[in-house]
């Protein structure tokens, strides 16, 4: 039964007393009866951490919401718990994430799942293990299709899009040309280096899909006003595949990367994509770093330096607009004609998630005017209900607030009290399942979508974990 419904149906039987007496007695059957953990029998994990384990009884013993701590045990271990296919291949890890109930794994939503352990892995060799192999298998799946969102562990599997044209190749799930794809490929790889100081990650398999990276990137740059790239799918949805045969709306070269389609999925509308350019410059310039002082290519390590400097040259000239109450702040897509797309996406990355990421830091003035865009309702795509309020996407439609919206709001504030209101409508919105979802109805949590989606779950714990590090008074508040 709903957490609601059953707080309703036994203060009516208990209605001899108080109403708040009642609703306290209620609240507090509802706990015994319904906060039975939800993960899965330890046999039956898909992998385990020790360091994991113990951070996960540490933080939770912090949170008093009883609530609260249960949602965090049972999302802050998800992705170890029931996505992870390990094993060593030719001597080497290899590490295969599904997204949750979809059996494939997206370069996107793998490297987000395994983020928040990632701060563990030098106290845990099987956690460290874990990545380096997820590395390696990410290397492997931009060396089989640069242009690919997602991908199958079989190599020999048979896309269920096989009709999209072009036809993927076996092993790739869905050609889907996203920036953000390769970018998370190199956050991944930057942080387990940075944390480890483990080189031999950097093989020559490593070496050639990093190389393919900028090279994917170059050629979307459109400095001749072409591209290979098209993606035609028989739909009802318009924004399931690009317009004009697949090869989306003309740009005017600008210095900026071309992406077909956002990190929600969805066809963009214009084809630069701000918060995924404003990605890739990060990512440049963290291969510079590695190609200078750790491979040792002087040459290329100034190639993607320049390339960084280029973009993000382009987007200050081409993405900043300035609104007419808020001042100067980012467009979440552009053309390079003058046209912009004002809205942002909770799919991460996103316009709100520009500090997160370590674009911005949160006091940045144009940092700030564009949080405070996406968060009013100047921003299409921000929505207010009974329930709850925060951001949506397209993917799901008019009122459908995503729990991951409001998890980066929480990560990316420096206000307790917004922070708190974000906990309270998580805490009310998961729909008496003890897990997070990819989208909510405003009004009513029981509508819902995904039930099982690990990246969402995990960034929930991460949140948790960062308020246990940094306002480890917020989880000693109860949140009704």
């Amino acid at each position: 039964m709903h957490r609601r419904d059953f707080i309703n149906k036994n203060t009516l039987a208990l209605g001899a007393l108080s109403l708040v007496s009642a609703k306290s007695i209620a609240l507090e059957l509802f706990l015994k009866e319904e906060l039975i953990s939800k993960r899965p029998p330890l046999e039956k994990r898909t992998f385990t951490s020790k360091a994991v384990e113990a951070q996960l009884s540490a933080v939770k013993a912090a949170i008093k919401d009883k609530e609260l701590a249960w949602l965090f045990e049972n999302c802050y271990p998800n992705t170890l718990d029931t996505t992870v296919d390990y094993e060593p291949i030719d001597g080497k890890p290899d590490t295969f994430i599904i997204t949750g109930d979809i059996d494939a794994m997206w370069l996107r939503d793998s490297t987000a799942q395994v983020w928040p352990y990632i701060p563990l892995i030098a106290k845990d060799d099987e956690l460290k293990n874990l990545v380096k192999g997820l590395v390696s298998r990410q290397a492997k799946c931009v060396l089989k299709d640069p242009y690919a969102n997602a991908f199958y562990k079989d190599l020999k599997k048979e896309s269920e899009w096989k009709n999209d044209k072009p036809s993927p190749q076996l092993g790739v799930h869905e050609r889907k040309w996203e920036i953000d794809s390769l970018c998370y490929f190199i956050r991944l790889s930057n942080r387990y280096y940075e944390l480890t100081g483990d080189a031999t990650v950097f093989d020559s398999e490593w070496n050639e899909a990093a190389r393919t990276v900028v090279k994917t990137f170059r050629t979307e740059q459109r400095s001749d006003g072409t591209s290979p790239y098209y993606f035609i799918r028989k739909s009802f949805n318009p924004i399931d595949a690009p317009v004009n045969d697949g090869k989306g709306n003309p740009v005017k070269f600008t210095g900026m990367i071309c992406s077909m389609f956002r990190p929600s999925d969805d066809a963009t509308t214009y084809p630069y994509l701000i918060p995924s350019n404003i990605f890739a410059v990060l990512s440049l310039r963290q291969l510079s770093v590695i190609y200078n002082a750790v491979l040792k290519d002087e040459a290329f390590a100034k190639e993607c330096a320049s390339f960084a400097d280029v973009v993000d040259a382009a987007i200050k000239k081409n993405a900043v607009i300035h609104h007419p109450t808020l001042g100067e702040l980012y467009a979440y897509e552009v053309d390079g004609f003058g046209k912009q797309l004002l809205m942002d996406d909770a799919n991460v990355p996103s316009l709100i998630s520009l500090t997160y990421l370590g674009a911005h830091k949160p006091d940045d003035a144009i940092y700030k005017n564009t949080r405070a865009f996406v968060l009013s309702g100047e921003n299409p795509y921000y929505f207010k209900g009974k329930a709850a309020e925060g951001q949506g996407s397209p993917h799901t439609g008019n009122n459908q607030i995503w729990p991951m919206g409001i998890i980066l709001r929480a990560l990316t504030s420096t206000d307790t009290a917004e922070i708190k209101q974000c906990l309270k409508m998580l805490k009310h919105s998961h729909a008496g399942t003890g897990f997070m979802h990819e989208s909510f109805d405003k009004d009513n949590p029981q509508r819902f979508s995904r039930k099982w989606f690990a990246w969402a779950n995990t960034l929930f714990g991460e949140l948790m974990v960062k308020l246990y590090s940094e306002h480890r008074e917020l989880l000693e508040a109860e949140y009704e």
